[in-house]
């Protein structure tokens, strides 16, 4: 892979493109001032370059029964290398977890995750997250309300 260099319509390109993927190529090139083959071609470099790694929709979590939202800071037992991959494989495959990070700092890792309500989420901790033995504690932060969020990448 080489590195596109991105100049000021590219940008726009790619803004608009997370503010809605479903915009035509027609529209977008018009939007951005080119000529929709050229447009074709340069979203397909992106595309083949990484910078877009997937198109999709955005849901209302609420809309769909998760009313439920929280960002859980988990602390490890010790780093572990078998119980970390273990823990990194369970946190891959339960559906209630929409993100998660390794970061630095007091916790080892931060969990989004969604659920139907409190009742379903002390689930996910009792019947999930504290079997996993590479935990030793998590705290929970409850989501009151979204501020911001999906803002698009713009370099």
């Amino acid at each position: 892979m080489t590195e596109l260099k991105l100049d000021d319509r590219d940008r726009r390109i790619l803004t608009l493109l997370q503010q809605d993927a479903r915009m035509s190529n027609a529209d977008l090139a018009e939007a951005v001032g080119m000529s929709a083959s050229a447009l074709w071609r340069r979203v397909r470099a992106f595309e083949d370059e990484g910078i877009i790694e997937r198109y999709g929709a955005v849901v209302n979590a609420a809309a769909m029964g998760l009313g439920f939202h929280a960002i859980v800071h988990v602390h490890l037992t010790r780093h572990d290398r078998d119980k970390l991959a273990d823990f990194i494989r369970a946190v891959e495959t339960n559906r209630l977890v929409q993100e998660c990070y390794a970061t630095t700092g007091q916790s080892d890792y931060h969990l989004r995750v969604l659920a139907p309500d409190l009742d379903a989420y002390n689930r996910f901790l009792e019947d999930f997250l504290f079997r996993l033995t590479a935990v030793a504690s998590a705290q929970t932060n409850v989501v009151l309300r979204t501020i911001k969020r999906d803002e698009p990448v713009v370099p």
